[in-house]
This record gives C-alpha cells, sequence and structure tokens, in this order.
C-alpha cells in the first residue's frame, strides 16, 4: 500500500516537473559506479565479451552527458579503470566525495538452468534467448531508502517512456523478504543487503542495463545508438529526480 501511494505522489511530481520548470539543483554531484573489474569481469555475453566492458561504456556515456550540464560537473566515475576494488570501497568513495546520487551500472546474466550453448567463432558458448531487458535494485537498508525508491521508479518511468522493456526473470529468486519484486511494470527490485547500495549514505540503485546472454539484446547494448538512447533515460531520470526540492534538501 505504501508504494501505491509513493505511485501517486510520483506521477503528478514527474508530470509537473515535465510541463514547468527548470529548477534544478546546482552542483548536484552524481556517483557512477562502473560494475566489476578487468580481473573479475562479472558475467560473460553470448559471444564472450566480458560484462566489465559494457558496464564501462554506459559510464563513459553517462559522464560525458553529465559534463555536458555545469550542474553536474563535479559528477565522476568510481573505477574507470577496472582495478580490484571491493563493493564496500565504492560506497565509501561515493561517501567521501559528497555524491547525491549513486547509480551502479551493471549487464545481467541468467541462472545457470535457463542456459544453452551454441557455436560461435569456432567456440561453445553460453547464451538464453528466452528473457531479455533492463532491472532496477534499490536497498531499504541504505541511508536513504525512499529517495532511492523514487528515483527507480522515476528511471523505471523513463525507461518505459523510451520503449525500453523490464526483465521479471529475477522473480523467480527473489520473493519477499531482503529480495523481491517491488514493481513488475517498471522492473523494481528490493535487493537490502547489496553491500554497493546499503553501505552509501546517499540515495542509490543498481542499474541492469540489459542481458547480455541474449544474442540479439548483446548486439543491441553494443550498438551505440542504442547506448546513446539508453543514457538519455538515465540523463532524465536524474534531472526530474533533482528537480524536487524535497529530494535535493534530504540528499544535501
Amino acid at each position: 500500500m505504501f508504494y501505491y501511494l509513493i505511485m501517486c505522489c510520483l506521477s503528478f511530481l514527474i508530470f509537473v516537473t515535465t510541463i514547468s520548470c527548470d529548477c534544478w539543483a546546482e552542483d548536484f554531484i552524481i556517483a557512477i559506479d562502473i560494475g566489476h573489474t578487468t580481473n573479475s569481469p562479472g558475467a560473460t555475453s553470448a559471444r564472450g565479451v566480458p560484462e566489465y566492458l559494457f558496464n564501462q561504456n554506459i559510464g563513459t556515456l553517462l559522464h560525458k552527458q553529465l559534463q555536458q550540464d555545469k550542474r553536474f560537473k563535479r559528477s565522476f566515475i568510481i573505477n574507470e579503470t577496472g582495478d580490484d576494488i571491493s563493493l564496500s570501497a565504492r560506497a565509501a568513495i561515493a561517501n567521501q566525495q559528497g555524491a547525491h546520487l549513486l547509480v551502479s551500472i551493471h549487464h545481467d546474466s541468467v541462472q545457470p538452468k535457463d542456459l544453452s550453448q551454441w557455436l560461435c567463432q569456432g567456440r561453445m558458448m553460453d547464451h538464453c534467448d528466452k528473457f531479455t531487458g533492463y532491472s532496477i535494485f534499490y536497498s531499504e537498508k541504505n541511508a536513504s531508502p525512499l529517495n532511492s525508491l523514487i528515483f527507480a521508479v522515476i528511471l523505471g518511468s523513463e525507461m518505459l517512456q523510451s520503449r525500453f522493456c523490464p526483465t521479471l526473470h529475477h522473480a523467480e529468486t527473489f520473493r519477499g523478504g531482503d529480495k523481491d519484486l517491488i514493481d513488475k511494470t517498471r522492473g523494481i527490485y528490493k535487493y537490502n543487503n547489496l553491500v554497493v547500495l546499503k553501505e552509501a549514505n546517499m540515495p542509490a540503485v543498481l542499474f541492469e542495463c540489459g542481458i547480455i546472454k541474449n544474442r540479439n539484446e548483446e548486439l543491441q547494448l553494443g550498438n551505440r545508438d542504442y547506448q546513446d538512447k539508453l543514457v538519455a533515460a538515465l540523463f532524465n531520470a536524474i534531472k526530474i529526480f533533482i528537480s524536487q526540492p524535497n529530494i535535493i534538501e534530504s540528499t544535501q
């Protein structure tokens, strides 16, 4: 019930923001966490590309987009060079640099039981074409759980507006407690014990851009036009989020 009350309020706020103002906060710092490292690159795509490279592409593009607006000049990337850095250290960096919002960029995989194999460039590779789409995670153990959820809702709405679709395959394992599917329309999941989110002192989400085990979606996620469209949705969500005075006061 509480979640649906939030949704009603947000629908109005997003509408007002869209039709009215440019009253954004100045000097709003976004911490962009590039998920995984070069030595522990995360998932491997259907064609053998490490997840870290996909994460790095989106993180870099989002940072460039933010740098074009003077209000985001102090925004920064966490782990741009792919060093071995813990999840706690990522949150600590965001805390130390006074970030107002943390976005952790990832690309998704699937459960082992859903994988099949195919021959790709002379190698047998795992793939799964059954699932496709993005997902958004927040933690109720974050220092600002309500604002984290609000940003997740805004981001999910912007993704839908840009014709992206969420994946619901995590619902098979997220079934209440500290892990749960909160909004199947927008692809929002609660993941309370995700360290990079729960140790952040500011609103934070983890964003899975898409499923790189899906052969078709992998090609889309590697396409520059598709990447630009995805980054635009992220950027618009950030602008809407910081345009709310109550958000600004609580994060600063």
